[in-house]
């Protein structure tokens, strides 16, 4: 089967429909959201994820001073992804609220302004260092992003079996079913990519290998990142399961064949860090 070309793969992300429509968000039982228990372990989780998914804007912003986010095929798809991932933000924004945690009319501000120095200042000298490699790197982006995707929606799955809120449920799986639809396009385009040069497969591979890290640490405390990982993929069969619905897959990306950065890493941080007291 032939691969498919940039404009292919993001005509494909365009035909799918949004999820997270106005009508779905105000069809929402938000006034259930009370009526049901919820784990207060896991309020930190809600925080962390929205506030991971609200940052998605600072994100593309980093991106676009790379040849990869210049790029329009991908910047197109970026301009979408941002707004879904920021829309993602706002229902867990408003889960919380309706749980009784008053987060505030400037939440969004007291995110983005929490974001530390360093992380901006790593992030800039990395950005510049990337466009020394061009186009090569675009490889690299595309899998982190990819990897990250996956990741995230395994987290929102194993919240969804933890928590047992039916409310949550709902609104989780059709967070999902969007992240999935972005997982397809950043799948994708790494595969594309990866085809194209040796170079661009190594490179890629070694950054993931050496570098990968979970979604959101760096902008967010290293504590607090740790918290989310081990209370989610602690417990049970968690990290098998993620061995099989990230590693394998990623496996199959040109080069990357017995790759397994990901359960690796965040087994290690679970073995490291058990759930214990709720972080500030």
């Amino acid at each position: 089967m032939p691969i498919e070309t940039k404009h292919e793969i993001l005509d494909r992300y365009e035909r799918q429909p949004r999820t997270l429509t106005d009508d779905f968000v105000d069809a929402i039982a938000w006034d259930e959201i009370k009526r049901h228990p919820f784990d207060k372990r896991l309020i930190p989780v809600l925080f962390y994820m929205r506030d991971v998914e609200v940052l998605t804007d600072m994100y593309f912003k980093e991106l676009r001073r790379t040849p990869t986010g210049r790029d329009p095929v991908i910047s197109k798809f970026m301009e979408r992804w941002t707004a879904e991932e920021v829309t993602h933000g706002e229902v867990l924004n408003r889960f919380l609220n309706e749980l009784g945690i008053r987060t505030g009319d400037n939440w969004k501000s007291a995110i983005r302004s929490s974001v530390p120095r360093g992380y901006r200042f790593n992030t800039y000298l990395i950005t510049s260092l990337t466009n020394l490699a061009g186009r090569k790197f675009t490889a690299t982006h595309m899998t982190f992003g990819a990897i990250h995707e996956m990741t995230t929606a395994q987290g929102y799955r194993r919240l969804i079996t933890l928590a047992q809120h039916p409310v949550l449920t709902s609104l989780l799986k059709a967070v999902i079913r969007e992240e999935s639809a972005h997982t397809q396009f950043y799948w994708r385009m790494a595969r594309l990519e990866l085809e194209k040069s040796e170079t661009a497969r190594k490179l890629a591979r070694l950054v993931i290998e050496q570098f990968w890290y979970p979604v959101g640490q760096g902008s967010k405390p290293k504590q607090q990142t740790e918290y989310v990982v081990s209370t989610l993929f602690g417990p049970g069969r968690a990290l098998e399961i993620l061995d099989n619905t990230v590693n394998k897959r990623v496996q199959q990306l040109p080069g990357f064949s017995g790759v397994n950065r990901v359960s690796d890493k965040l087994g290690q941080i679970c073995l490291e860090n058990s759930p214990g007291p709720t972080p500030h």
